[in-house]
């Protein structure tokens, strides 16, 4: 019977331990139970940590995005001035062009005028009487102080092309009536070259709107208006634009 209470003591001291034991097992769960807050702040940091990187991607993407945008509105306005730049190069170019063909155009006409005014100075002019210049001069000279009016041809009152037409007229060179045709006749002569007796015109050669003849001395005589009259004055307070030479 000892035995057996020995026996059985022992069992039950086994058991006591084991359910000691048990015991401590069974409430570790709730120790590590008590680390979940542990936890589970862990993972809100995690969570936010995401949420930054996700929020930060989708700032890169729509960054990326205007990027993109951007670019491809700058591609389309360099298209767009490329094309205006094109258009006003083509224009330039077809003005240029245009400018050309009248150039030459003109030029054409001023050589065929110019043809046709050597041969008629060459048949009218061609052997001028000696001191023919001074007679031209000494006529013109004549008439300062008479009036100037459109259209009149002498005796007292003339205007700028009839005055030369007749100084001319006196030594046997007939010239054209207007100005304008007075310009194309003769020799071209530089102004600087310019002489007793040329006849000096304003406005383009074939399209003068004045004419008068050089006296010397920097001087020319015209019937300047209908203010002035036939008078001399100096050149240089106004200058021709180019000069002919018939004797």
């Amino acid at each position: 019977m000892a035995m057996r209470a020995g026996v059985a003591g022992g069992v039950l001291s086994t058991l006591a331990v084991a359910g000691a034991s048990g015991s401590a097992n069974a409430a570790e769960p709730v120790t590590q139970t008590l680390e979940l807050p542990t936890l589970t702040a862990d993972l809100a940091a995690q969570v936010a940590q995401s949420a930054d990187a996700t929020q930060q991607a989708a700032a890169n993407y729509q960054l990326q995005a205007e990027r993109d945008a951007a670019a491809a509105q700058a591609a389309k306005q360099a298209k767009a001035d490329l094309a205006e730049a094109k258009e006003k190069a083509e224009a330039k170019k077809k003005a240029a062009e245009e400018a050309r063909k009248a150039a030459a155009e003109r030029a054409s006409r001023d050589a065929g005028r110019t043809t046709l005014a050597t041969t008629a100075s060459t048949a009218t002019a061609s052997a001028p009487a000696s001191g023919s210049v001074g007679a031209v001069i000494s006529f013109l000279k004549a008439q300062v102080g008479d009036a100037y009016v459109m259209g009149a041809t002498g005796p007292n009152a003339w205007d700028c092309s009839s005055l030369v037409q007749a100084a001319f007229k006196q030594v046997g060179v007939d010239l054209p009536r207007v100005s304008q045709d007075q310009s194309t006749v003769g020799t071209d002569i530089p102004l600087s070259q310019v002489q007793v007796g040329d006849i000096l015109y304003w406005g383009g050669k074939g399209s003068a709107y004045h004419t008068g003849v050089y006296i010397g001395d920097g001087q020319y005589l015209d019937a300047a208006n209908p203010s002035k009259g036939v008078v001399i004055q100096d050149l240089s307070g106004y200058p021709a634009s180019g000069a002919v030479r018939v004797l």
